[in-house]
């Protein structure tokens, strides 16, 4: 039935008949399924534009026709924000044929890409030449920069870059009306009025849709220093953070924290991984990162200076520093492969939150205690990005409970006894994943009224008719 809808032959006559998917073209899975394999809707089309203009185009006739949009990028986000809805009536608008590097300006510091760019691909094109793109998360080799920028990702190296927004100096953005605004200046200060790519970065593509971006770039670091350390308490991780403050400065770029459950999983579901540290060795573990654009010397006696004053201060209990790139690469793999050692071990109950840095010893440890006495045995598994604030706090249900009922059946009291925590310490219920659909509802309890009406009050200015990712966020 959707092969007959009128849009269809209007689409296929802006990008050509073999970019407008339908199911009559075979399994849409990969467009019509989120990452998390958590739903699964029913697309009219997936349309796959190849340059700005094509989507103006796209945007313009679903406008007329009154048809929903779902931007999609790599399809990687945590919390259904890029697939349709079970309807049949939503059109997907992938962007990957927009893939381009468009311009490295080495003056300006800056570079031009397009938002189907993968990130990886960003990375490493910058590398090339010199220049380090510092954004880097584990879906890298898959993400977009335009779903990045559509829900300010983070990642590891917040600490010292920020999230998306802080790399982002311009946009070019297609309108729910099918305009196209041309923001890609790449000026790092211009005071003419609104600043409107602040809008629509982190808007989830429920505001315009983000089809190029102008991003920092940096000098690659001259020295990398990489430590995998333990630690006998949360408490002892937020005092080595200070002193990772006080003693490398804006050297930091990476402090990631991780208890020795979600580090147990990766030896039990990944053994061919060395981890520094036997099984139980200590309750918590860090992975720290120090970069240097002065020389090696300097970048070593900064962190051994460092160290040092750890192990007086009682901070850390043992710890090994990366000898090369490639040990340092086998340390950042520990942490990178807990969310897929989690996965391997069964479903679980994901939280993607973020606290003041002080406050996060006394709510895991208010919070651990209070799922305890709810779930006897349930399983925690902790760890993130400690250096901004952001723990993806995750529920694994008790060993030998089945996890996808454990799932089903307790979500929603698991999320709620987390939520309502987190809300107590004046916490946010997403860090850095998005509030897509999981999240709609769970917004409109934890966010203040008058903020989500201005929420609203911009929807309905940008997007009167409703049409861009409808069912997201709000």
């Amino acid at each position: 039935m959707s092969t007959q809808h009128p849009i269809l032959d209007t689409l296929r006559a802006i990008v050509g008949a073999t970019h407008v998917l339908t199911d009559a073209d075979g399994d849409l899975t990969a467009y019509e399924q989120d990452w998390r394999k958590r739903e699964r809707g029913k697309a009219l089309a997936v349309v796959r534009p190849a340059s700005t203009d094509e989507v103006a185009a796209v945007v313009r006739a679903c406008v007329a026709h009154k048809v929903a949009l779902v931007p999609q990028g790599g399809n990687t986000g945590m919390v259904v924000g890029s697939t349709p809805d079970a309807s049949g009536t939503q059109v997907v608008l992938n962007l990957t044929r927009l893939n381009r590097i468009r311009t490295i300006d080495a003056a300006n510091l800056t570079v031009t890409v397009e938002a189907g760019c993968v990130l990886q691909t960003l990375q490493e094109a910058c590398a090339a030449q010199g220049y380090l793109f510092p954004l880097s998360l584990a879906a890298e080799g898959s993400c977009t920069i335009g779903g990045n920028l559509a829900t300010n990702a983070g990642g590891t190296q917040v600490v010292r870059y920020g999230n998306t927004r802080e790399l982002c100096l311009g946009l070019e953005v297609v309108t729910a009306q099918g305009e196209v605004w041309h923001g890609l200046t790449g000026l790092r200060k211009d005071n003419t009025g609104y600043d409107l790519r602040h809008l629509f970065i982190g808007s989830e593509g429920t505001l315009g849709i983000i089809t190029a971006a102008t991003l920092r770039i940096y000098p690659q670091p001259v020295a990398q220093l990489t430590a995998f350390a333990a630690l006998p308490s949360l408490d002892a991780a937020v005092q080595l953070l200070g002193l990772a403050h006080q003693h490398l400065h804006a050297g930091l770029t990476g402090f990631e924290v991780m208890a020795d459950f979600a580090v147990g999983l990766v030896r039990k579901h990944f053994p061919q991984q060395r981890i520094p540290f036997a099984a139980a060795a200590s309750p918590w573990y860090v992975v720290l990162e120090n970069s240097d654009l002065e020389s090696e010397t300097h970048a070593r006696t900064r962190f051994e200076a460092l160290m040092e004053a750890a192990f007086e201060q009682g901070c850390i209990t043992d710890a090994v520093i990366a000898e090369n790139i490639a040990q340092a690469h086998a340390l950042w793999h520990i942490r990178e492969s807990v969310p897929l050692a989690q996965a391997q071990e069964g479903l679980n109950i994901k939280h993607d939150i973020s606290l003041a840095v002080s406050r996060i010893p006394a709510f895991v440890a208010e919070m651990d205690a209070l799922l305890a006495q709810h779930y006897p045995g349930v399983r925690l598994v902790n760890y993130g990005h400690l250096g901004d604030g952001n723990l993806h706090y995750n529920v694994q249900a008790p060993e030998g409970t089945n996890g996808e009922a454990f799932l089903l059946e307790q979500e929603g009291q698991v999320n709620t006894l987390v939520y309502d925590m987190v809300q107590r310490y004046s916490g946010s219920i997403s860090a850095e994943h998005g509030i897509g659909s999981m999240k709609r509802d769970k917004l409109a309890h934890y966010k203040e009224p008058a903020a989500l009406a201005l929420m609203r009050s911009i929807k309905a200015a940008l997007d009167p008719q409703g049409l861009l990712n409808p069912g997201k966020m709000l």
